[in-house]
């Protein structure tokens, strides 16, 4: 997204109103409109609101609908115009314009970090939560057209506030997708040293592996980890005579597979007869499958690790 502060002056209004370019309404007044003319693209929809006195062009509302990372880029860009843009969008609000996954899904609110000089009294006010804390430069980038905490810091925020689980869920998911390294992630928890929550935030880094390929592993491996299972093997790969397959979690102690089951895999019958077919060559390698899904994982943990402890214990394929 451009930068939204070009001037604009009486001659060039027309052409201002074309283009990507959010603005408190104090802002456009300054930049050249007259009340009639605010009043008049407003009414006309060529001025959106987005925030408590802050308008869009309709090409920014336009271009904030393509996704909800946008739309919430959207919002910081407001917000911010509102509140002073030495604020940055941060924890929930950074992953979502990251493209991080979140569990469970992100608060119905803007998050805001501002720097110690702008301390204020009030945590919440007009739909913005409000952090205070240092933000170096390195810690900070642009993207979608607005101020963010970058990647690793947006990681570690999260994993200091927020529970275990979910802060594996975004590690996981950012080294998935390859926007941050776990050697970023513990550089930005050796800057932060000393901050509440600095001791989970190091505990969830070291957990986080890029393998896990949905957020339903990554809760997995967490539950399995609570549970005192050993570590699997993620994303092994096991060969047949004429087959070559990936596993969720292997156990090579055990020769147990466990395969996290979303609800594609339940929706579409032919799957179904696929994943029958493979789990039976598996079973005739010797291997012991277990599958588990999104609801048996949530509200029956203990019987989906009774099931895995089973399957160790068991001489032959279950």
């Amino acid at each position: 997204m451009p930068c939204h502060y070009e001037i604009v002056t009486q001659s060039n209004i027309p052409d201002a109103i074309r283009k990507l370019r959010v603005s408190s309404v104090a802002d456009w007044y300054a930049a050249g409109l007259t009340h009639a003319q605010f009043r008049s693209l407003a009414r006309s929809g060529a001025l959106v609101r987005v925030w408590h006195g802050v308008y869009a062009t309709r090409p920014a509302a336009e271009w904030a609908k393509a996704s909800p990372a946008r739309s919430h880029a959207l919002l910081a860009v407001a917000a911010r115009a509102a509140v002073g843009r030495d604020s940055v969008a941060s924890h929930h609000s950074a992953a979502l314009i990251h493209g991080l996954d979140l569990f469970p899904a992100a608060p119905d609110m803007l998050i805001l970090t501002r720097p110690p000089a702008r301390r204020s009294g009030r945590p919440r006010a007009d739909g913005i939560f409000f952090h205070t804390a240092e933000l170096p430069d390195d810690h900070v980038t642009s993207l979608l057209g607005t101020r963010v905490t970058s990647v690793p810091r947006t990681v570690v925020d999260l994993a200091r506030t927020s529970s275990f689980m979910s802060a594996v869920v975004t590690a996981d998911s950012a080294l998935r997708a390859d926007v941050t390294t776990k050697a970023a992630l513990i550089a930005v928890c050796n800057a932060c040293a000393g901050w509440p929550g600095i001791k989970q935030a190091r505990r969830a880094v070291d957990f986080s592996d890029p393998r896990a390929e949905s957020v339903l592993e990554s809760c997995a491996r967490v539950i399995f980890a609570e549970h005192g299972l050993d570590p699997p093997e993620l994303q092994f790969t096991i060969t047949g005579r004429d087959f070559r397959y990936s596993v969720d979690f292997y156990w090579p102690k055990y020769q147990v597979i466990a395969e996290a089951d979303g609800q594609v895999k339940y929706s579409d019958p032919r799957r179904a007869v696929r994943q029958l077919d493979r789990d039976q060559r598996l079973r005739d390698l010797g291997y012991k499958v277990v599958h588990f899904t999104w609801r048996e994982l949530f509200q029956n943990p203990a019987g989906v690790i009774e099931r895995i402890r089973r399957a160790f214990l068991s001489p032959t394929p279950v």
